[in-house]
């Protein structure tokens, strides 16, 4: 368990507004203790409970009073009653899932509300129809995931952990919420930043709008106005700001927003929501060398492979401040970035990064199965084709607002690697404004932004091309086994491993430095494996607890400061051999003086 477990009680579980890219004041955190039953696939309602668990905890995690395995024979039921506030008069009632693992049918008062498949998306329903005059309300939820025997996008669940692979999760594993909104309401934005211009275009997805409706934004720099838009709805609000003030790692800076729905010139709705700007691309530098550059100028990426999982909560941290934590350890460590693995996490982490400063790499979560060496794409099932299709796009479309995020990695390794091509082209269509990673280790396919190896423990580098960016997305994997911080006491492993904190420390010192030489020769970024220890795994730079930061604090952030200097100036002294051989003069006899 974390430290932060014992902060977790029904009553105060995850309380933080879940959607921070988009606000309003009127909603009610369904979080706390539910009903819950696991039954055959096949049978209906249970006619009784087999007891209480904690949303939104997965079933088989401790923090969720659970902890019991969910077959892909079996459902997940969950059951809970709720009251809506009196002050809710009016408007239309919408109830709100983070994410759900995997496949989700929802009812109200015995109503069917819906069906929803993905577990990393979030997804809703208009419940006003369904609800009961006054009340309670009973909400009924049935989840059947099959875990690694589909096809389905999973990340590194597995039924039978072991290595690289970990625990399953099942259920609702991020927030329920509900949320009261008028009869005619913003549903969504999609803010553009174009940090060349310094202006932000602002989408609105509408609901209800009528005619004569218009739209206006307003962005704050504090609480300070410094720019405002109209438009009639279906047309973006382009905010051209005064004296822009750019987001990067070293300055994070966040203008807020500010958009209402206009009827008669007053305010029908109003949400708040914020923006970076910033620019990402691939282009030279002063050296001539094809770089990632942040806001037109190159800007080494040193970060971690980030699993997102907690010994207590596996999919879900046990609170916010447990998720701003290792963000915050990142930063002290003196890295810019991490890559998210094969997980999306709920949408506060990319807020953090947001406020933080952190460059983010988002994986598409893995699944179907993977190819060999030297295979070609895979040929998946069209049903398994249009999941992956759908959960990428429902990823880049969630997770679209944050400025924090800079590439997308639809593939890692090999795994469920298919459409290769096509797949980049999808993903440049649905946002042309950040990279595309074709595929994280082993299968290159010569297209996207960047051209990405791994090696371990490394560091190495692919050679340099003439119009992708060169990077290593994962490297090192030092192991170091800490009594009293293990998930089993037996079966710990990393890729080399260590005896105490001393020698570990060494060793990554070691990496750092041979990385140096690697980015003054065209290196753009680097992935160190890995965050934190998972369940077997102990080749984290903290503990799976989080209690114990094993490498030298203060040694590492030095070592990667170095990492963000300019390049030496490097005279030749004697010509070496290694790009043309040499013709060197010998003698028996001693030179003359």
């Amino acid at each position: 368990m974390t430290r932060w477990a014992a902060q977790v009680s029904p009553e105060n579980v995850w309380p933080e507004y879940p959607r921070p890219t988009m606000v309003r004041p009127e909603w009610k955190n369904l979080n706390g203790l539910w009903d819950y039953a696991i039954r055959p696939k096949q049978e209906d309602r249970p006619g009784q409970w087999d007891g209480k668990i904690l949303v939104p905890f997965c079933a088989e995690s401790a923090l969720s009073g659970v902890g019991k395995a969910v077959q892909p024979d079996q459902r997940l039921w969950y059951r809970r009653t709720f009251e809506l506030p009196q002050d809710w008069t009016g408007g239309r009632v919408l109830l709100h899932f983070g994410a759900v693992d995997w496949e989700a049918t929802v009812w109200l008062n015995g109503k069917p509300l819906g069906v929803h498949r993905g577990g990393y998306d979030a997804f809703s329903f208009d419940i006003t129809d369904a609800l009961h005059k006054q009340g309670p309300q009973e909400l009924l939820l049935a989840v059947w995931d099959p875990t690694n025997t589909g096809t389905q996008p999973r990340g590194k669940q597995v039924l039978k952990p072991g290595g690289i692979w970990y625990t399953a999760v099942t259920g609702i594993w991020q927030t329920v919420w509900l949320e009261h909104v008028p009869a005619s309401y913003i549903a969504a934005l999609r803010n553009t930043p174009d940090a060349d211009t310094g202006t932000v275009a602002v989408e609105v997805e509408l609901v209800g709008a009528q005619p004569g409706d218009r739209l206006r934004a307003v962005g704050l720099d504090g609480q300070k106005e410094v720019v405002q838009a109209e438009a009639e709805p279906g047309k973006p609000l382009v905010l051209k700001i005064p004296q822009p003030k750019l987001w990067s790692p070293e300055n994070p800076f966040l203008y807020d927003l500010q958009v209402e729905l206009l009827r008669q010139g007053q305010p029908v709705d109003q949400v708040r929501s914020y923006f970076g700007l910033r620019s990402v691309r691939i282009g030279k530098d002063e050296n001539g060398l094809v770089r990632i550059l942040l806001n037109g100028k190159f800007l080494f990426q040193m970060g971690t492979l980030d699993q997102g999982w907690w010994p207590d909560g596996l999919y879900t941290a046990p609170t916010d401040e447990a998720l701003r934590y290792d963000l915050e350890v990142l930063k002290r460590l003196g890295m810019n970035m991490l890559r998210k693995h094969v997980k999306v996490e709920p949408e506060r982490l990319y807020y953090w990064c947001d406020r933080l400063g952190i460059l983010v790499w988002q994986d598409m979560p893995s699944g179907d199965r993977g190819i060999g060496g030297k295979n070609p794409d895979l040929q998946r099932s069209p049903e398994s084709a249009a999941q992956f299709k759908q959960e990428l796009q429902a990823m880049i479309r969630g997770r679209y607002n944050h400025p924090s995020i800079i590439m997308w990695v639809p593939y890692n390794e090999g795994w469920g690697q298919w459409n290769t091509v096509e797949v980049c082209q999808w993903i440049k269509q649905w946002d042309p404004t950040r990279l595309v990673n074709n595929a994280s280790g082993w299968k290159d396919r010569g297209v996207g932004d960047v051209h990405d190896i791994h090696s371990y423990p490394g560091p190495a580098m692919p050679q340099p091309e003439p119009n992708r960016a060169i990077v290593l997305g994962e490297f090192g994997g030092l192991g170091l086994a800490l009594p009293g911080h293990l998930w089993r006491e037996e079966g710990a492993w990393g890729y080399r491993s260590f005896r105490n904190p001393q020698e570990l420390t060494i060793a990554y010192l070691g990496l750092i430095e041979k990385l140096q030489p690697l980015v003054h020769a065209g290196l753009s970024a680097a992935v160190y494996t890995q965050t934190s220890d998972v369940e077997l795994e102990v080749n984290g730079l903290m503990t799976y607890d989080r209690a114990v930061l094993k490498p030298d604090e203060r040694v590492v952030r030095e070592a990667h400061r170095r990492l963000y200097l300019p390049p030496p100036v490097i005279k030749t002294i004697l010509p070496t051999s290694q790009q043309e051989g040499q013709i060197w003069r010998y003698t028996t006899e001693p030179p003359p003086a």
